[in-house]
């Protein structure tokens, strides 16, 4: 099987359980953007010890993030295709993420102003992918059906993941701290 098809030459992509829209429509627009954000997820977790909690749990939210791409690819028509948990995001899916952003946050105390990104590649690269997870909601508006738990996954996962830039951030300084005594 070859990687190109040339059906996409025309200007018009596939979507997931049939048809075809241009490829600046609102779809692709806002599922790209969730496959920027989940390959910055990649990255980030590309900076972590590979068996750390931190990486596992970077893992399953790009997985969650195929799960988000799939309902965003599927045309309105098609939606009863679409499978809870496997191609349609869950309200427990939602849930998931604020049970980890309280987990995390009561792991350090809150910046009390403005964050200035950068303490570490780690947490610069979260925050990259918080930017792009806030792009992807924009996009996600025009492109989602009422009721569907796209925009408050996309919302709770920037925010999971300012949470664990900072929780990063105080790791790092944490042990920068204990490196200079």
């Amino acid at each position: 099987m070859k990687v190109y098809t040339r059906k996409g030459d025309d200007g018009t992509t596939g979507l997931y359980g049939g048809g075809r829209v241009s490829k600046d429509s609102d779809a692709p627009e806002a599922y790209g953007t969730v496959d920027e954000a989940q390959a910055f997820l990649g990255l980030a977790r590309a900076e972590c010890d590979r068996s750390s909690e931190l990486a596992s749990l970077l893992v399953d939210l790009e997985r969650d993030l195929w799960v988000l791409m799939a309902e965003l690819a599927t045309d309105v028509s098609n939606r009863h295709k679409l499978v809870a948990g496997a191609s349609l995001v869950t309200p427990d899916m939602v849930a998931r993420l604020e049970a980890t952003i309280d987990d995390y946050s009561a792991r350090f105390d809150p910046p009390t102003e403005f964050v200035v990104p950068g303490e570490s590649r780690l947490a610069a690269l979260l925050d990259v992918g918080r930017t792009v997870v806030r792009r992807a909601e924009r996009r996600a508006v025009g492109a989602t059906v009422e009721g569907s738990q796209v925009g408050p996954y996309l919302n709770r996962l920037s925010d999971l993941l300012w949470t664990l830039a900072r929780w990063a951030e105080g790791t790092s300084l944490a042990s920068r701290t204990q490196t200079r005594e």
